[in-house]
């Protein structure tokens, strides 16, 4: 079996540097986009992406779009997405959720809770 790839789209380095160490660490294969069309455009060239996680506060295209943008494509629509936001408001993790992430995570990142997270909705039935 090929290894689960987790992408992250996020505008900052400093985010894609530390996720990619945690999950590394954890064992996972990771990709990483500075904003959602590159982001895409791994997806395109790449069968083994296992879940997104995605910063919701970005230039260009936010994660809302981009979450609505990847549930309207016959290649992406069941690719798993994870919220992740500094914006940990009220209400918040409802909006993500209903605009299709499968999950959220608010920074800082609690590193157990996103590996959680990540086991869960890339459970697979084998």
């Amino acid at each position: 079996m090929s290894q689960k790839l987790v992408l992250i789209i996020d505008d900052d380095y400093r985010n894609i540097f530390a996720l990619k160490a945690v999950l590394r660490a954890k064992g996972f294969g990771c990709l990483s986009a500075p904003g959602a069309k590159e982001g895409f455009a791994i997806i395109e060239e790449n069968e083994n992406i296992a879940v997104v996680l995605m910063d919701m506060m970005m230039p260009d295209m936010d994660g809302y779009q981009a979450i609505s943008a990847m549930k309207k494509s016959e290649k992406m629509w069941n690719i798993p997405v994870l919220a992740v936001t500094a914006q940990a408001m009220v209400g918040d993790k409802e909006r993500c959720l209903s605009a299709g992430a499968s999950g959220y995570v608010s920074k800082p990142i609690n590193v157990d809770e996103l590996v959680e997270q990540i086991e869960e909705v890339t459970k697979t039935g084998d």
